[in-house]
């Protein structure tokens, strides 16, 4: 009878250890794509590749119709293809701060939500491939193996930090890259690669085929240039609208003048703030980690940030009282604070009375306005968002631009687009990144990595005032120019509730006496 169990084992060994010998690790099959797509002159062959633009054909092939077609491409993250099917031109663009997409089906139009953080992650791989998905800290792990048109590929998963998951399929015999799988709204959008040829130092595929759903279209190209000095006004955003435009320094100064009374209008709000935190697993998949549930509400102008849940369970006995306890601090110190600064706004006016015989400015806040002083603004286009008619702009730093104070010097590196609703004189939307490394006490005490990104995104709510919905931020901090850690977390928000501000406030006067928040 042992005999039987014997060769059962055996054969089971045999399929373990003959399955693991197929499967390679994802360094060994980018090592070996190199190779192919170099003719083994090796990875500096890939990145001497600065731009380039290829021109070709797009057929149909249930009608037979074909169009022109094109794709261009600036390092490090500008991206543009268009093609001419139907008579109807579809297209879509990078620019290095904002995406836009033109179709038949919506028009011309800034991509936000994940539209515009998938194509983000694309126009980036088109320039640079998976080179530095080290540095990116993205994860690449084995997905199998698979069959692409009869022959067996080697597939990787490439997953982004902002968990953008792209499948990338490599001939298991020559190495070259034979499939694409990129996520598009509920779609997965697929390119199939054919026909390599040699374009200077590297392999070039000829053939594409694009499938989306049910569509599937053919694309032979005809010319594949490397380094060609490229207009980048091919990436911006196509001026196709002949409304006129209101005056954008004088919008963004009405925005900064509207602060305080959105401020106003936001302390009769109490909301949630749900925070999840995101790492990659052994595996390299981007999961959560752990989340909170604040219930969030102000008192004088300040913000009372009160945690109710964790991991979406109510807190226990212990937590629940050590919260209270620093919400009733926090309510004193707020008091403290604010009586201070009468006494100090009192002080200054009296010296301004005595000295010129004037009262002193109110103390001046940051502003939008302030923010973007540090930008230069270029691209402003009318659009439609959350159902508003919106002005959005990109936004870059302003060469030779001098901060006049310490909070601009990081807006000051920073890049990317920003929605407003011109009749609420409301920021809805933004979407920016730091685009170069920012450093607190000259590093010493802190530094932003370069790539640090923030998106927020806010609805309209009571017909009165735009807040929050999502938020996404990713970055990399060194601490003491030592410890180094990042920050991957998606914060959600709901729950609004307009309240009486009066009754709040006498409320957070007498925090014990107060009924516990509810529990989601």
């Amino acid at each position: 009878m042992k005999e039987p169990s014997k060769l059962i084992l055996t054969i089971a060994l045999a399929l373990i250890f003959g399955a693991t010998a197929h499967a390679q690790s994802p360094d060994k099959v980018l090592k070996q794509a190199v190779k192919a797509l170099t003719n083994g002159k090796g990875e500096k062959a890939l990145r001497e590749v600065k731009s380039w633009q290829s021109k070709g054909r797009i057929t149909d092939p249930t009608d037979g119709t074909s169009g022109g077609f094109q794709a261009a491409a600036v390092a490090p993250n500008l991206y543009t293809w268009l093609y001419d099917l139907h008579g109807k031109e579809t297209g879509a663009g990078h620019n290095g701060k904002s995406g836009w997409v033109r179709d038949t089906r919506d028009g011309l139009r800034t991509l936000t939500g994940n539209a515009s953080r998938d194509f983000q992650a694309e126009s980036s791989y088109r320039n640079s491939r998976w080179l530095d998905y080290k540095k990116e800290k993205a994860k690449l792990s084995v997905a199998g193996q698979s069959t692409i048109n009869g022959k067996p590929a080697n597939t990787l998963l490439l997953t982004t930090q902002k968990n953008v998951r792209i499948k990338l399929h490599f001939d298991a015999v020559t190495g070259l890259p034979v499939r694409e799988e990129w996520p598009e709204g509920d779609e997965t959008r697929t390119l199939d690669f054919a026909d390599y040829r040699p374009v200077g130092n590297l392999l070039e595929p000829f053939a594409l085929t694009l499938t989306k759903g049910a569509q599937r279209l053919e694309i032979k190209l005809e010319q594949i240039v490397h380094n060609p000095a490229l207009d980048r006004a091919m990436f911006q955003f196509p001026n196709l609208s002949k409304e006129p435009l209101p005056d954008i320094a004088q919008l963004l100064k009405d925005v900064g003048k509207n602060e305080d009374a959105i401020d106003q209008l936001l302390e009769k709000y109490t909301y949630t703030e749900n925070v999840t935190k995101r790492e990659f697993d052994n595996q390299g998949q981007l999961r959560d980690k752990e989340a909170e549930t604040f219930e969030l509400t102000f008192y004088k102008g300040n913000r009372i940030r009160r945690l109710i849940a964790k991991n979406n369970q109510p807190l226990n006995t212990k937590e629940e009282e050590d919260e209270q306890k620093r919400v009733e601090k926090r309510v004193r110190d707020i008091e403290k604070k604010e009586a201070e600064k009468e006494r100090k706004a009192q002080k200054e006016r009296d010296v301004s009375q005595s000295a010129v015989g004037t009262p002193a400015p109110e103390g001046e806040r940051p502003t939008i306005s302030d923010v973007l002083r540090a930008s230069r603004l270029i691209n402003p286009r009318r659009e439609q968002f959350r159902g508003r008619d919106v002005i959005v702009f990109d936004f870059e730093p302003l060469p030779g631009y001098k901060p006049q104070k310490d909070y601009e010097k990081i807006f000051g590196k920073m890049a990317g687009a920003l929605w407003v609703d011109p009749v609420d004189k409301q920021v809805t939307r933004v979407d920016a990144k730091l685009v170069e490394a920012y450093k607190i006490g000259g590093g010493l005490v802190a530094s932003l990595k370069e790539g640090a990104s923030f998106v927020l995104e806010q609805e309209r709510i009571n017909n009165e005032i735009w807040l929050p919905t999502r938020a996404e931020i990713n970055l990399g901090v060194k601490v003491f120019m030592v410890k180094g850690f990042n920050v991957n977390q998606t914060i959600t928000y709901g729950n609004y509730k307009r309240f009486n501000v009066d009754a709040e406030k006498e409320k957070l006067k007498d925090p014990i006496s107060n009924d516990k928040p509810s529990k989601p």
